[in-house]
């Protein structure tokens, strides 16, 4: 069977048995801030499971709903593990219960003529063994152990009690919950004969039985932590992951070589020769897809951060740390062929999911990881170890982030010391607190790629202002964050709307003209020799960085101050070349203090 007949099959096993077939819900969570993905079937259900009416009228519903689940990001690669999957589910809103949703699981499963015709050998279940919560689910095991009885299996070699943190399902602190029956299927075939208890965790741990459907029975709720007592309404949760189930029914021992990720797993394998990186890519890029496809854009909070971290984690495991438009376009591609018939709303998207990660992966984060790269490599050029300064470093001058470092790290043999990376980083939020006007160290924010452009777009507009508004123009201030730049500069006066465009025009030709961005480091007395701007009253170090913008033919190596657009003392990120940083525009001019002006603008 195929991934979607497997589909298939489902929705209309439950259908004849009564059940409405819903849409999936959107990945991300309406009306619910305790979350930021769907990362159960239940999630969207829980009002109904709650006593609230189902909008459908029926109280017996069915659907496959898409999931996104990161807290085992690190795991994605093995067998089983995956931040995006799709959840079988069906439910009872305070009608059937546990007989029904027991014998059905058990049909479905193990049926030739209207199931997956699973080998019932092959089978295993766990049942809660009860606890100050809820009892032993005694009623749970004896419908198993009729059930296997007429398979002709002998139930106390196929059925286990399991403690609350194996057998018992909670949506989080709040909410429905109750115990549950969970059922394994032996994807080695040597457990055909039954096993023992103690030899059935041994094949779980061994993963050659693996967890296929769950059965949740929501009789209780949870506030705050605590149990507080039963439901108006017995229901039925079921939960069963597709691709595992896919994988078991297709023969395969994980599910990357199922027909889920064929089509995927076929790109990934031109552009690693590596296995677990050819899964953390495809897995990666197909959970970002459908990230795109439910309005999620990669940005450094809430959903957004978790996009931006799946696509920089997946462009890592490319050999060349790279990725072209045309690789971009064969994962989307592959992606849509896969679940079109599925989920017909993600092809409708597809120029933007490709312009979407394009935007993310070349123009934006190449320029980090380049720059992130060529640091580490200088850091580590006569040494085997990163110390928690040279990690900060990396990450506050050049945006690269602890994840990567320690991954490239490993890869190189290189020891890392996160231990004293936390340790600058509390020094660094301590000293960096903001003050009663909210002024930061630096100026900046924090060191995302948004601050970076507004950080590089402040050079040229204090340059433009001076050019506009005369010499006397000097920084007093600054403030940047991922979504402004404000600055603080000396002038008498209210800057005219005339001038304002004026500052406004220079900054987006310079910006058009794709100027380089050189760093060069040199004694203080040399840089003041040159003229570079500086903040008065701040104090610098004897040797400090420089940052100059143009002219075009400008290197590291030969950086052409003479005929530089801008110069500036200055240690923070910054973009290669202007170019990177889009349409800048003025938002607001006003007052600061006697003799100070203040200027808020954007990029886009």
């Amino acid at each position: 069977m195929t991934s979607n007949e497997i589909r298939s099959t489902f929705l209309a096993f439950m259908k004849e048995r009564g059940h409405t077939v819903v849409p999936s819900a959107s990945l991300v969570p309406e009306n619910d801030p305790s979350v930021l993905f769907t990362t159960a079937g239940m999630q969207p259900l829980v009002p109904y499971l709650m006593g609230q009416p189902h909008p459908s009228g029926s109280r017996r519903i069915t659907n496959s709903q898409k999931c996104v689940r990161t807290n085992d990001i690190e795991e994605v690669g093995d067998n089983t593990h995956l931040t995006f999957f799709e959840m079988l589910g069906n439910w009872s809103l305070g009608d059937y219960f546990k007989k029904e949703a027991l014998e059905w699981s058990f049909e479905l499963l193990t049926s030739q003529e209207h199931g997956f015709g699973l080998d019932p050998r092959r089978l295993y279940v766990t049942v809660f063994e009860g606890n100050e919560d809820a009892p032993r689910d005694k009623e749970a095991y004896q419908i198993w152990s009729d059930i296997f009885t007429r398979a002709g299996l002998d139930p106390a070699t196929r059925i286990f009690f399991m403690d609350a943190e194996a057998n018992w399902w909670s949506p989080g602190d709040n909410g429905p919950c109750g115990p549950d029956s969970e059922m394994f299927y032996d994807v080695s075939g040597k457990h055909t004969e039954g096993l023992t208890h103690d030899a059935f965790l041994q094949a779980d741990d061994a993963q050659e039985v693996i967890e296929i459907w769950n059965d949740v029975f929501m009789e209780y709720e949870k506030k705050d932590g605590t149990i507080i007592g039963k439901l108006a309404n017995q229901n039925v949760d079921t939960g069963s992951g597709l691709e595992r189930v896919v994988g078991v029914v297709q023969g395969k021992d994980n599910v990357y070589d199922t027909d889920l990720f064929a089509r995927i797993m076929a790109v990934a394998r031109t552009i690693t020769p590596a296995l677990r990186s050819q899964r953390i890519l495809s897995d990666h890029l197909r959970a970002s897809v459908f990230l795109i496809a439910d309005g999620v854009t990669p940005s450094n909070t809430d959903q957004g951060y978790i996009l931006r971290r799946l696509l920089r984690r997946a462009i890592l495991h490319t050999e060349s740390r790279s990725m072209t438009r045309e690789t971009i376009v064969a994962f989307v591609d592959a992606v849509i062929d896969t679940y079109q018939d599925a989920y017909p709303e993600v092809p409708d998207q597809r120029s933007h999911i490709i312009d979407t990660i394009e935007e993310e992966l070349i123009t934006k984060f190449s320029a980090t990881l380049r720059k992130g790269l060529r640091e580490f490599d200088r850091m580590t050029k006569e040494t085997v170890a990163l110390s928690g300064t040279d990690v900060f470093t990396l990450f506050s001058t050049f945006g690269f982030p602890l994840e990567m470092t320690t991954e490239v790290a490993e890869e190189r043999g290189i020891a890392v010391d996160t231990q004293g990376f936390h340790e600058e980083m509390k020094k660094h939020q301590e000293h960096s607190r903001v003050g009663s006007e909210q002024k930061f160290k630096g100026g900046l924010a924090d060191t995302s790629e948004a601050t970076t452009r507004l950080h590089t777009a402040h050079h040229l507009l204090l340059k433009a202002l001076q050019q506009v508004l005369g010499k006397h123009v000097h920084q007093r201030g600054s403030n940047i964050t991922a979504d402004r730049l404000r600055i603080d500069f000396s002038h008498p006066e209210k800057v005219t709307a005339e001038q304002l465009h004026e500052v406004e025009r220079i900054v987006n030709e310079k910006i058009a003209q794709n100027l380089p961005v050189v760093r060069s480091s040199m004694p203080k007395d040399e840089a003041e020799t040159l003229g570079a701007e500086h903040e008065f009253g701040a104090k610098y170090p004897d040797h400090v960085s420089v940052y100059s913008i143009g002219p075009k033919e400008a290197s590291e190596s030969t950086p052409h101050f003479s005929d530089a657009f801008s110069i500036e003392f200055c240690g923070g990120p910054h973009a290669e070349h202007t170019g990177e940083l889009g349409h800048f525009s003025i938002k607001k001019e006003e007052a600061s203090s006697a003799g100070v002006r203040r200027i808020k603008a954007t990029l886009r």
